[in-house]
């Protein structure tokens, strides 16, 4: 049926009213569908439909999820997991913040950072428990030791802790920072080039350029947040925590049988990634995983997290002023209840 209309064919105040009514109720919907609806997982086939927000495109950091997607291990758990590639700037906390992935993958410094801005971000499994995180530097740089960086550029992503952290110890003073392009290339020609570096990756990349290598570890200086996070929200936890147990269980026994034989998940890494990613580097980045994972070479260590650790973190990114101690708490930044497998 018509709206009601005047004789002059204008909408009659009843119908701007109903008009009016029908806008907001579609607006309100449409809000809903994006600031909370979507939280609840769906079911599928009498499976619970997961999506996974990955930090990066896919690599071996994520080597876990892939092979309990690929050796059913999920499956097992009744959890259909879709797995989502990140890039450079993935927007981890609102994915998570509104619904569109119920889980992510992402480092424990990024958690208090989500948290000091206000997400209900929480750490419920941290795969790698000694960061990769390294500055790699050519052989024939003259570069030994920390103190050996004065006079080198620096190629870098501006905005990480780490880096904060590297300046407070004055390990970049005399050291000129310019932007990383998320490649090695400055350093072919210019041994007084160095870059940033994940130590599980770019070695092997400039060894197969011809560069003799050598890596400065980050987490030797004493930042060594947890790494391969897995994460989800407060509202998970609390309305639905079988689903988080299920999700931790599967992401763990997942990495215990990736670091042991990753070659099934690392061939689905390696189909997801169109970034010039390659089976060589998958494998030496699976090899130089296991001590990150097991320093103690036990598959028991892989998701375990302490609060120790978490309190030293929150600490020293409330001394680089990077975070509030009154706003962000160490507890609340992790919890290890579904850790009980």
């Amino acid at each position: 049926m018509n709206s009601p209309q005047n004789v002059a064919g204008s909408p009659t105040p009843v119908s701007r009213l109903l008009a009016s009514v029908a806008k907001c109720t579609v607006v309100c919907v449409l809000l809903l569908q994006t600031i909370g609806c979507g939280r609840q997982p769906e079911t599928t086939d009498g499976l619970q439909a997961i999506s996974v927000q990955l930090n990066w495109y896919p690599e071996v950091e994520h080597g876990g999820v892939y092979q309990s997607v690929v050796d059913g291990t999920y499956r097992s758990l009744d959890l259909q997991v879709a797995i989502e590639p990140g890039g450079r700037a993935t927007p981890i906390a609102p994915e998570l913040e509104m619904g569109r992935s119920q889980f992510a993958i992402t480092n424990a410094d990024d958690v208090v950072l989500f948290r000091a801005q206000g997400a209900d971000v929480v750490a419920v499994a941290a795969a790698v428990q000694n960061h990769p995180r390294c500055i790699l530097v050519r052989a024939d740089s003259g570069v030994m030791e920390w103190s050996d960086l004065a006079g080198m550029t620096l190629q870098r992503q501006a905005g990480r802790a780490f880096l904060d952290f590297l300046e407070q110890r004055g390990h970049l003073n005399d050291v000129r920072q310019v932007p990383y392009h998320g490649s090695i290339t400055g350093m072919l020609t210019d041994p007084k080039v160095a870059v940033q570096a994940y130590s599980v990756a770019e070695p092997l990349i400039a060894q197969q350029q011809g560069l003799e290598v050598m890596t400065l570890m980050v987490s030797d200086l004493g930042w060594n947040p947890y790494s391969s996070v897995l994460v989800t929200t407060g509202d998970m936890i609390r309305d639905q925590p079988e689903v988080v147990r299920a999700m931790v269980k599967g992401t763990v026994d997942g990495w215990r049988q990736y670091l042991q034989s990753p070659d099934e998940a690392n061939a689905a890494i390696l189909q997801a990634n169109q970034h010039g990613m390659t089976a060589e580097a998958l494998q030496f980045g699976a090899e130089q995983m296991r001590p990150l994972a097991m320093p103690n070479g036990d598959l028991d260590e892989v998701g375990q997290m302490t609060s120790e650790r978490w309190t030293e973190l929150v600490q020293q990114m409330s001394e680089l002023g990077l975070v509030d101690l009154e706003k962000v708490q160490p507890s609340d930044c992790f919890t290890t209840a579904f850790l009980q497998l």
